[in-house]
């Protein structure tokens, strides 16, 4: 199993920037994909970015704005927003899979771990 711990969400001005980190616990030597998630008030949960084992990331279209590192070594997953817009205002979450990344946008029923997820709002 994993255990995944979000960090970094808050308030912040539109065109300002934000880093959230995931922290990821437990199993993490066998071959995951890992992700953020975000889900803007009264819409579906959306993959935002995504890599696995392999480090291999892919970004959903955001305009360039979302851009996500990992380190391996110490199991995190940060996602670094730039350019931030009130659109971009929900809850922000970590989540991971046993298996590799298919290589495009994560889709919210393929990963089966979450973290609790934080608040991300953009005020304009």
């Amino acid at each position: 199993q994993l255990q995944l711990v979000e960090s970094g969400g808050g308030s912040v001005q539109a065109g300002g920037s934000l880093r959230l980190s995931c922290a990821a616990s437990g199993d993490t030597n066998r071959e995951y994909c890992i992700g953020w998630f975000r889900q803007a008030p009264g819409q579906e949960r959306q993959g935002v970015a995504c890599t696995d084992s392999d480090d291999v990331p892919y970004t959903c279209s955001f305009e360039g704005r979302f851009t996500i590192s990992q380190d391996i070594d110490k199991n995190t997953l940060d996602l670094k927003i730039d350019s931030l817009k009130p659109e971009d205002t929900g809850m922000y979450y970590c989540a991971a899979a046993f298996d590799y990344c298919l290589g495009s946008c994560p889709s919210p029923p393929d990963f089966a771990y979450w973290g609790q997820g934080l608040q991300v709002t953009v005020s304009s």
